[in-house]
């Protein structure tokens, strides 16, 4: 049996945190109810669109993966039907900087123009190469939809044509970001060798002022000059 503890902050962020002495690493994640059954009508593949989206960056940290690999980590996320999961590890002295850095893109996450008519053809490229230029590759796009005749369960995760997926506009990303990627929405994980006191501290500085509706925060305002915590490098 798995040990571990749960809260919940004021504004809804609901916490899990699971202490394990025996590993050098702090694994963090977050898991939004964001899946494709969320995705708009005849625009299918938004939810996987705006997972590639979450690693664009923010006016804080223009590049996501680069201040991972400073911090000695890893991340990755998928997307299925039900949610959106985003995970990152690395040494657990950085505990710290993997909540910041999730804390940031939660609230200031830039996806201009180009990033997002780059990762849709990404997304476009994906679904041809893994979906249609692949022998019975395409099984899902036609069993689904003779499954679940009005579920959103009826299209694949990934899109189910070229056209859906380019048919979906910025405008869509940012509403999808607004509704669905907010701390109410969201379960946040933490397991590793950590302090739990010390963990719910962090947690409540980069997470309790955070509203529901996914406005600014001024909190991260007010950190954003020490973007990366002088105790975690």
């Amino acid at each position: 049996m798995v040990k571990y503890e749960r809260f919940e902050l004021a504004n809804g962020l609901r916490v899990i945190l699971h202490r394990d002495e025996l590993t050098p690493l702090v694994a963090v994640n977050l898991l939004f109810q964001a899946g494709s059954k969320f995705d708009l009508i005849q625009k299918s593949g938004l939810a996987h669109l705006f997972e590639h989206l979450m690693f664009s960056g923010t006016p804080n940290v223009p590049d996501f993966d680069e201040l991972i690999q400073m911090a000695g980590a890893e991340n990755n996320a998928f997307t299925n039907s039900d949610y959106a999961d985003y995970y990152s590890y690395g040494p657990h002295q950085n505990l710290e900087t993997l909540l910041w850095i999730e804390a940031d893109r939660l609230v200031n996450l830039d996806v201009t123009r180009k990033a997002f008519n780059t990762q849709q053809k990404v997304v476009i490229e994906e679904l041809h190469e893994t979906c249609f230029n692949e022998p019975f590759g395409d099984v899902w796009h036609h069993l689904l939809p003779a499954i679940y005749e009005s579920h959103p369960y009826r299209w694949p995760t990934i899109g189910l044509t070229e056209q859906e997926v380019a048919g979906i506009r910025l405008k869509d990303v940012r509403h999808f970001y607004k509704q669905y990627y907010n701390v109410s929405n969201c379960i946040l994980s933490v397991a590793g060798n950590f302090e739990i006191e010390e963990a719910k501290d962090l947690i409540r500085k980069y997470f309790s002022e955070m509203s529901t509706t996914n406005e600014k925060s001024t909190l991260l305002t007010l950190i954003s000059d020490n973007i990366i915590p002088e105790k975690s490098l």
